[in-house]
């Protein structure tokens, strides 16, 4: 199994851990509501939540 020959100091190991390099996230936009949301996660809209343009759960009942 390969093992570092020189140790890497605690700023280059934390460098590269880092979650800095990832873009900001994919805005959709709800078919149904027009809502602005992230991809892949349901989102509340006036007492109810959508998930792929549909009704997940009703709040206002």
């Amino acid at each position: 199994m390969p093992n570092p020959k020189h140790r890497h100091s605690r700023s280059r190991r934390d460098k590269r851990r880092t979650h800095y390099k990832a873009e900001a996230p994919t805005v959709a936009t709800c078919p149904t509501t027009g809502q602005p949301h992230l991809y892949h996660r349901a989102h509340w809209f006036e007492g109810k939540m959508y998930y792929k343009g549909k009704v997940v759960i009703d709040a206002t009942a």
